[in-house]
């Protein structure tokens, strides 16, 4: 009975457009996120992997592979952010988030900091949410140069 009333209104297409707008806002908002954490840290590469390295000098993770991921962090999340923001290449930053938060979570857990693991697992969250509904992904870069290259090669 269930599926039947979901079938209905989806057939009818009252969401459709709704569900691409919920996209495009939480892809906006999740790409600013992600932009502000890496514009924040960006012109201070060094005092953040600093930072990090202090946090785990009683950890057995060496304090190079530290300063390494330290380093790579805010030019990810601010490339992650932009890539959202406009809506290019969604499913490669997202996959590039997906594994970014493998790692941080790893670190988090290693400093066993269970409230960050935890608030971090939203973000997995969100990042799963995007890339499982890719497809309400229409007001995007992705779309309009997906549509531009479709005319192209029907016109030749």
């Amino acid at each position: 009975m269930v599926k039947q009333q979901y079938s209905a209104w989806w057939q009818r297409g009252l969401l459709q457009k709704d569900i691409e707008l919920a996209y495009l806002f939480l892809r906006l908002i999740f790409g600013i996120n992600f932009f502000n954490h890496g514009f924040t840290r960006i012109g201070n590469i060094g005092g953040f992997a600093n930072g990090m390295v202090e946090q785990f000098k009683d950890t057995a993770v060496p304090a190079e592979l530290v300063r390494v991921v330290g380093a790579i962090v805010p030019p990810v999340e601010l490339g992650i952010g932009i890539l959202l923001i406009l809506g290019f290449a969604t499913r490669g930053a997202l996959m590039a988030g997906f594994i970014l938060m493998m790692v941080l979570q790893g670190g988090v857990v290693i400093l066993r900091q269970f409230d960050t693991a935890a608030s971090q697992l939203i973000y997995c969250i969100i990042f799963f949410m995007l890339l499982a509904t890719l497809g309400f992904n229409t007001y995007s870069l992705d779309t309009k140069f997906r549509r531009s290259r479709n005319t192209t090669s029907d016109s030749v």
